[in-house]
């Protein structure tokens, strides 16, 4: 216990408390930062800059060093930036792009915003990531672009994907949206491909307070065809030299991820304890969090179990006051939004349809208290004790 928790052990009784605890707390996060967020929102009234300016500019260069990378462009939100960037690598209306199903809407709706055919492929029984035995083979003469998608803050292994994509001449876009921090053989999320796209949503590792998202990159040419295109494909003003689009990241979106971006990697390392807490406290409580793929050092956007008895496990927990939260229960490929422009599937997704149906996410916060660690992790332990108790008892009546 001493190994997981810096704190002693709390009586039994502390553990029933009905205060609830919430799958993410922004409320905690930005009361500490009050006086810093207050004061960069003031730069943004003083300048009158609401739209990209200088914070913008100066986030782009913040987060491009942080990133490891030439340039980020900042743009609207996270969607916006999977649809830059597909586009500034030449997807084009009938081209194929691989992904997976076991992730956010967002992330085949950028390829189909593209006139492209999302292709689906299974994702790994351990990890939940992009299953790379099964990337090979889904290639066909169509394909243009992998997007490899980093869920719940682990990396899929990009420097396997991109020795995939050059023997075949694919780009690749890496969808970082829940990875900011995140490593791939010690390289940042989003740092290894033609462009790594990020969300900034108000849940993520790194948060605005209110949409916004950006791509990171190393090639200056896709960089400048993206700031054109998120900015009306504008040249000067009232010149146009192309139809573009109107996702440009507000000034005071920037300013906050600035003082965000300072504490990212403290977040970051907490999160990682935090983890390593529950695994050592959930231990033979009956649910298995998901592995960590050994080239990654993640950052725990979400941490994740598999729970034979799920539902049942989320109302019992949510009874206690505990909010839990499922990630993906509908897999892409079932979508009825998605169903008119998916390319066929040879062998299904058995892997990503199952994970559907057994995994829960805790709850995961810098801000969580190490007791509150220990309240979640006894209470699923009793929580699926008492489940397998009325699963007996339900049985010997023979109801």
């Amino acid at each position: 216990m001493k190994d997981a928790l810096s704190t002693q052990a709390q009586p039994a009784e502390d553990v029933l408390t009905t205060r609830p605890i919430p799958l993410a707390d922004l409320r905690a996060q930005h009361e500490r930062l009050r006086p810093e967020l207050s004061a960069a929102i003031d730069r943004v009234f003083s300048a009158s800059e609401f739209v990209l300016g200088q914070e913008v500019a100066l986030f782009e260069a913040e987060f491009a060093a942080y990133c490891g990378v030439r340039e980020v462009v900042a743009c609207a939100n996270g969607t916006d930036a999977l649809e830059l960037a597909l586009w500034a690598v030449g997807v084009k209306p009938g081209d194929e792009v691989i992904t997976v199903a076991h992730t956010f809407a967002a992330t085949a709706e950028a390829i189909v915003r593209c006139d492209a055919v999302p292709r689906f492929v299974d994702v790994d029984p351990d990890t939940l990531l992009m299953d790379l035995e099964k990337l090979e083979a889904a290639i066909t003469p169509r394909t243009r672009a992998i997007v490899p998608v980093h869920l719940y803050g682990s990396c899929v292994d990009m420097a396997a994907v991109m020795t995939i994509a050059r023997r075949a001449g694919i780009h690749v876009i890496e969808d970082a949206a829940q990875a900011q921090g995140a490593t791939s053989r010690s390289k940042k999320a989003g740092a290894t491909a033609d462009a790594g796209c990020f969300s900034f949503y108000p849940g993520k590792n790194l948060g605005a307070c209110g949409d916004a998202g950006a791509v990171a990159t190393s090639d200056p040419e896709m960089a400048a065809r993206m700031r054109q295109a998120r900015d009306h494909g504008r040249t000067a003003k009232y010149e146009h030299a192309f139809v573009g689009r109107n996702s440009r990241m507000d000034g005071l979106q920037g300013a906050i991820l600035r003082v965000k971006l300072r504490y990212l990697d403290a977040w970051n390392t907490r999160r990682r304890s935090i983890a390593a807490a529950y695994r050592q406290l959930l231990s033979g409580t009956g649910v298995t969090p998901i592995a960590v793929p050994a080239t990654s050092e993640p950052v725990y956007h979400q941490f994740v179990v598999r729970a034979a008895e799920r539902d049942a496990l989320a109302r019992s927990l949510q009874a206690r006051g505990i909010q839990t939260g499922i990630h993906y229960p509908i897999p892409l490929h079932r979508q009825r939004a998605f169903a008119p422009y998916l390319a066929p599937s040879a062998s299904g997704l058995p892997v990503t349809e199952a994970a559907a149906r057994r995994i829960l996410s805790l709850p995961m916060y810098p801000e969580l208290s190490d007791d509150d660690i220990r309240r979640v992790a006894t209470s699923v332990g009793d929580c699926l004790e008492r489940l397998a108790v009325r699963s007996v008892v339900r049985q010997g009546s023979g109801k």
